[in-house]
C-alpha cells in the first residue's frame, strides 16, 4: 500500500499544478485522474485560451513549469475595457519597466508543460483512474482506486472541477446561480495587429473579449470569449465560419480588419458557485471545486493558482514544524488566507456582470461615467492593474517568484 503526504483527485491545471509546487519541495503526492492524457492532450481536445497573471507566471517559473512555455505565449501589454463601441475608454497601460499584465497561452500548450513537468518529477500521476472509495478520519485518508489499488495519504485535495464529488461527499454545500448566457469559445485570424492588446467590449447581451495569441504562420490570432444569451448558444455554434466571423467583426467595428480562419468553436454555461468550506476534516479544496466565476475579468484560473500557491506555503512551513500535511492547524490557516480573497473577486466579478448587462441608454451613461472616472484617477486605476496582475492582498512566495 502506498503512501502520499498529499492525494489530489483530479490531475486538470490546477491539480497538476499544486503536484509539481508540492513536489518541488519535497512532499509527496499522488494524482488521480480519470481522463486519459491522449485525448486531453490531443491538438482537437480544448480550443480555450487562458489568460495567466503575472503573479502566476512567476509562480509556474519557480516550480520548472515556464521554460516548456517559452514561445507559446503572448504578453498582455494592454486591457482596454469599454462599454460597447462608444468612445472613451479605459486603457490599462502599465509603465515601461513594470512588465506585462499577464500572458496568454491556449489551454493545450500549459496542459503539455505540466504533463511534460509531471513525467520528470517525483509526482505518481495515475491517470485513466478513479478514487471508488475515499474515508477520511482523524488518522488519516484512504483510498481505493478503480484499479484495485489501496493509497493513503496525509491529506486529500479535490481539484476535480465544478461538479467536485469529492466537496458533495463531505456535505459542503455551495451558493450558485446560472447567468443567462453562454459563452462561445474559440479563435480566428486578424488582418491588423492586435498589438499584444486584450480588449473587454461590454454589452446587454454580455461582454466580448479579444484576447491575443501569438502569431502562427497565418499571420495574427485572437482567442474570443463572446457572451451571448443561454438560448443564442445553438445558434451560433451552428453558424458557418463565413458567418460567425461576420457577426464578430460587426460586434469589434472592423477595428482588427478582416477576419480569417476561424478555430472550431465551444459552448459553455456560466454560472458563479462559490464554497460554504474550502476544508474539512483531512481536505482541501482548491480552484473550481472551492470557486466558479464568470469569466468576465480573466481570473477563474488565477484564483486556482492562488489556492495551490496559498496551500503550498502552508503545508511546507508546516512541514517544517513537525506537523504532517493534513494537520487541522495547517488546514484552517489555508480557509482564513484564501476564503477573503476568493470572496471578494468573486463578488466583484458577479457585480461587473450584472453592472454592465443592464440595457438602455442610462445605463450605459452611468457606465461610461464609472470608466471616466477609473481614468482620472490614478491609485484607483492602479488598484485595478494590480488585481489583472494578481498581485494584491498577502502574496504567497511562490506568487513573489521565490520558492518556500
Amino acid at each position: 500500500m502506498q503512501h502520499a503526504d498529499v492525494l489530489i483527485l483530479g490531475g486538470g491545471l490546477v491539480g497538476a499544478t499544486l503536484a509539481l509546487a508540492l513536489d518541488r519541495h519535497g512532499l509527496s503526492t499522488i494524482v488521480i485522474d480519470p481522463a486519459d492524457p491522449s485525448v486531453t492532450l490531443s491538438a482537437g481536445f480544448d480550443g480555450r485560451a487562458s489568460a495567466i497573471a503575472s503573479a502566476s507566471h512567476r509562480m509556474l517559473e519557480a516550480i520548472g513549469v515556464a521554460d516548456r512555455l517559452s514561445g507559446q505565449g503572448c504578453a498582455i501589454r494592454q486591457i482596454r475595457v469599454s462599454d460597447g463601441l462608444e468612445p472613451g475608454a479605459l486603457d490599462f497601460i502599465p509603465d515601461a519597466d513594470d512588465g506585462a499584465l499577464g500572458t496568454m497561452y491556449e489551454n493545450r500548450a500549459l496542459r503539455r508543460a505540466l504533463a511534460d513537468s509531471m513525467g520528470e518529477s517525483g509526482v505518481d500521476f495515475r491517470p485513466l483512474t478513479r478514487a471508488v472509495e475515499v474515508d477520511r478520519s482523524a488518522t488519516g485518508v484512504r483510498a481505493t482506486l478503480s484499479d484495485g489499488t489501496t493509497v493513503t495519504a496525509s491529506l486529500l485535495v479535490a481539484a476535480e472541477g465544478r461538479n467536485s464529488p469529492t466537496r458533495a461527499a463531505a456535505g459542503i454545500t455551495t451558493a450558485n446561480w446560472r447567468y443567462d448566457h453562454a459563452a462561445i469559445i474559440g479563435a480566428f485570424h486578424h488582418e491588423r495587429s492586435h498589438e499584444n492588446i486584450a480588449f473587454e467590449i461590454f454589452y446587454p447581451t454580455g461582454p466580448f473579449a479579444l484576447l491575443p495569441l501569438v502569431d502562427d504562420a497565418d499571420g495574427h490570432r485572437c482567442a474570443i470569449v463572446w457572451s451571448v444569451k443561454q438560448a443564442q448558444g445553438p445558434a451560433m455554434l451552428k453558424l458557418s465560419d463565413r458567418a460567425f466571423l461576420a457577426e464578430a467583426e460587426k460586434r469589434m467595428g472592423g477595428f482588427l480588419g478582416t477576419l480569417y480562419k476561424a478555430s472550431p468553436r465551444a459552448s459553455y454555461p456560466l454560472g458563479f458557485h462559490h464554497a460554504a468550506a474550502i476544508t474539512a476534516e483531512r481536505l482541501a479544496l482548491v480552484g473550481d471545486a472551492a470557486h466558479g466565476i464568470h469569466p468576465i475579468a480573466g481570473q477563474g484560473l488565477n484564483l486556482g493558482f492562488r489556492d495551490v500557491a496559498a496551500l503550498t506555503e502552508v503545508l511546507v512551513e508546516g512541514r517544517r514544524l513537525g506537523l504532517e500535511a493534513g494537520d487541522a492547524q495547517l488546514l484552517d490557516r489555508y480557509r482564513r488566507w484564501r476564503s477573503l480573497d476568493t470572496m471578494m473577486v468573486a463578488g466583484a466579478t458577479d457585480v461587473l456582470t450584472r453592472l454592465f448587462g443592464i440595457p438602455g441608454r442610462t445605463a450605459s451613461a452611468v457606465r461610461r461615467f464609472g470608466i471616466s472616472a477609473v481614468n482620472a484617477i490614478p491609485p484607483l486605476k492602479d488598484r485595478f492593474m494590480a488585481e489583472a496582475r494578481g498581485e494584491s492582498g498577502a502574496l504567497p512566495r511562490l506568487l513573489q517568484g521565490m520558492t518556500i
